[in-house]
């Protein structure tokens, strides 16, 4: 024990690879100079020499950044910054069947807290036509009682529609990314909790009150519609 204390002196080794210090770097060093978007970055062979490390090295990381979506190459420019797809770098990445219960849980918790939390983007930027469309999705629907799962493409058409509605291209990317998560979930037994007997708002409610404008009803019927899924989870 005596020879242990004699050590704690001796800091722990940085086990991070040579490409994750680079990267970490370019990071730092994108941040400091303020770059933006179709702004330049040094060529390989300057970066090499600046960080002393070999090409190789500043070669991969510019192939991760690439990857991610931070920088591309173009025709007579070189490399530049450029804005991230982020639903696309997600995308490679949320792959259902590999993803452990917890994990599916918390995205399917995303997909309620983004579905209550953009009521209001949807009541302000509803226009007449689209509530006529989500009047012709529902016309048909039955009111819902607790253990009531609806049926996937219909979600799929109906909160589609409201992401559309919203105007906001990255809600909506967010929404196909997710699709795949949903479909699993539903078919995976994940909500397959049973709930006490009580009815929910339904889509069709949800369009008549959109119909009103009333925002803080809206809001408050789009957190009831959703009830079912939150006592499934929580």
């Amino acid at each position: 024990m005596e020879a242990l204390r004699s050590f704690k002196t001796l800091t722990a080794i940085d086990n991070s690879s040579m490409v994750d210090k680079v990267e970490l770097s370019l990071l730092d060093f994108f941040a400091k100079k303020e770059l933006k978007v179709g702004d330049s970055i040094p060529k390989e062979l300057e970066l090499a020499e600046i960080l002393g490390v070999s090409r190789t090295v500043v070669r991969e990381t510019l192939t991760r950044l690439r990857t991610m979506g931070l920088i591309e190459t173009r025709k007579k420019i070189g490399t530049v910054i450029k804005s991230p797809d982020i639903t696309h770098i997600l995308q490679k990445s949320i792959i259902p069947h590999i993803l452990d219960d917890n994990t599916l849980k918390d995205i399917f918790e995303m997909r309620l807290a983004l579905e209550v939390g953009m009521s209001d983007f949807v009541v302000a930027r509803a226009t007449d036509d689209d509530i006529k469309e989500l009047y012709e999705i529902v016309k048909d629907e039955l009111t819902p009682d607790a253990d009531s799962l609806f049926d996937v493409d219909y979600e799929i058409r109906f909160h589609g529609k409201l992401y559309e509605i919203t105007g906001n291209s990255t809600l909506k990317e967010f929404q196909k990314l997710l699709l795949p998560v949903y479909n699993y979930i539903y078919s995976s037994g994940l909500l397959s909790l049973k709930t006490s007997k009580k009815r929910f708002t339904s889509h069709l409610q949800l369009v008549e009150i959109l119909a009103t404008r009333d925002t803080e009803k809206f809001r408050a019927g789009m957190r009831n519609h959703l009830e079912n899924h939150f006592y499934r989870i929580l």
